[in-house]
């Protein structure tokens, strides 16, 4: 097997662990019926039975709640993997008895199959009408629910830009220009979702606010560092830790506020509409949070993949976090010393890591951070044989591009130049995905469905090149 097969086979075995909807089977099952007894969850299979009772257990925080407390449950799944979370859910209330409907926001392109919920899709990255509208559809029915609902939250990655509710005084324009701001300067998701949690009607926990006092099971698919709950999709039902000060500490740290609206810098500087919910806030009181998926089950079916295949395997970090370009040197450098080191014939060797790396934009040209990570890469490794460097988005978007990401071998640089291609143009204008559309050396998977953040490969086999 080459090792570009092989990367494309641990990618594969990655995002089949990573799949939403067995994620959240494993997490929330239905119990005390014929077919759920010992928490197995219900599958299709069990179609023809109608629970009027049962208990859900939701297994990451080991909590149960008896269906028979609750009068009705409404149903939220936003994000990039909202509709295989969706399908999962509907084929637990199908056994339950109660009456359920709910509200399903994907980005475009990740439609999927449900029985009963429809999917609306709206824009990504950059929020758009759409979005705004189902936003404040959501805010309408949780705010007629009681303390005798049941609300079950699904939320992945991608949310903040689907489910985007600006304060009034605040036009959708001026909320895309500051996210397009933020985007472009190097901003860290954390540091975006600070801003973006105080120029909302919905984030920073202002939806379990909206739904107190019923309960909510919420549960997320992490694609941030550390699966802080409070940043992924910028945690609507999370309490918030940080300040209107916080936000613009971010926009300082990055010389924006001269780059903004000045209704929106008016704003964040007199803290309008009053803080997010805090921690220790009441209305957290009945909102229960289980983290369902993470960068970690990505690394560890990665492993165990490239273990299968006979690689020598260190899973190096699931925290990556900082410019694309200097993983790609970093990347680069243990490519060189591993080669320096290694004895002639010694067995094949594969660094995994996992995360989500930034891109500074100083040119026009298109890419994302993976594909800027490989193309910085291209310049390390040139010259190594049996050396391949392979990054690439879980939900299989890098960027604003059709691409998840890309790869490259030592000989990647000799191929570029002879057809007069220069990676250091290319990095210049932040055209990484102008270089491998020409090159060959494209990621496509389509939408996958889900969302961990990145994983980055690098796989040196058995020739030492020496």
């Amino acid at each position: 097997m080459t090792l570009l097969k092989a990367a494309h086979s641990i990618f594969n075995c990655a995002l089949a662990a990573a799949d939403p909807y067995a994620c959240v089977g494993r997490a929330l099952t239905l119990e005390g019926g014929p077919s759920a007894r010992k928490g197995r969850p219900l599958s299709k299979s069990d179609g023809s039975l109608t629970l009027k009772g049962g208990t859900l257990r939701l297994h990451g925080i080991d909590k149960t709640f008896p269906l028979c407390a609750f009068r009705k449950v409404f149903v939220l799944a936003v994000g990039k993997a909202a509709a295989a979370m969706a399908r999962a859910v509907e084929e637990l209330l199908a056994q339950c008895g109660l009456p359920w409907d709910g509200i399903v926001v994907v980005k475009d392109g990740y439609s999927g199959p449900l029985s009963r919920l429809a999917c609306t899709e709206a824009g990504h990255p950059l929020p758009d009408r759409r979005g705004e509208e189902a936003a404040h559809r959501v805010l309408r029915r949780l705010a007629a629910l009681s303390g005798h609902d049941l609300v079950i939250s699904l939320i992945s990655g991608g949310g903040s830009a689907l489910l985007s509710a600006p304060p009034p005084g605040i036009g959708l324009e001026q909320k895309v220009s500051v996210t397009r701001a933020l985007l472009g300067c190097g901003a860290s998701i954390d540091e975006i979702n600070t801003v973006r949690k105080h120029l909302s009607l919905v984030k920073g926990g202002r939806l379990a606010r909206a739904s107190a006092p019923a309960t909510v099971l919420n549960l997320l698919l992490s694609d941030v560092l550390y699966d802080r709950e409070d940043t992924i999709a910028s945690g609507p039902f999370s309490a918030d830790p940080t300040t209107f000060t916080d936000a613009l500490h971010v926009l300082d740290r990055y010389g924006l506020r001269g780059k903004i609206p000045g209704t929106v810098l008016a704003r964040l500087k007199a803290g309008a509409g009053g803080e997010t919910p805090k921690p220790g806030d009441a209305i957290f009181k009945n909102v229960y949070t289980a983290v369902v998926g993470s960068n970690s089950l990505l690394l560890d079916a990665a492993a165990a993949e490239t273990r299968r295949l006979g690689f020598h395997t260190l899973v190096l970090t699931s925290c990556v976090r900082g410019e694309a370009r200097e993983l790609g040197n970093f990347l680069a450098a243990i490519a060189r010393e591993i080669k320096r080191r290694e004895r002639p014939a010694a067995p094949p060797v594969c660094i995994l890591l996992g995360g989500e790396t930034t891109v500074t934009l100083r040119g026009n040209g298109r890419g994302g951070r993976n594909q800027e990570c490989v193309l910085q890469a291209v310049i390390g490794i040139a010259g190594l044989t049996e050396t391949l460097v392979f990054c690439a988005g879980s939900d299989g978007t890098d960027g604003p591009t059709d691409a998840a990401g890309a790869w490259c071998d030592g000989n990647t640089l000799q191929r570029a130049v002879g057809r007069g291609l220069s990676p250091d143009e290319y990095l210049a204008r932040n055209d990484s995905y102008g270089f491998f559309s020409k090159t060959g050396n494209l990621i496509k998977t389509g939408p996958t469905g889900t969302n961990l953040m990145d994983l980055y490969m690098l796989l040196i086999g058995e020739d030492s090149g020496k």
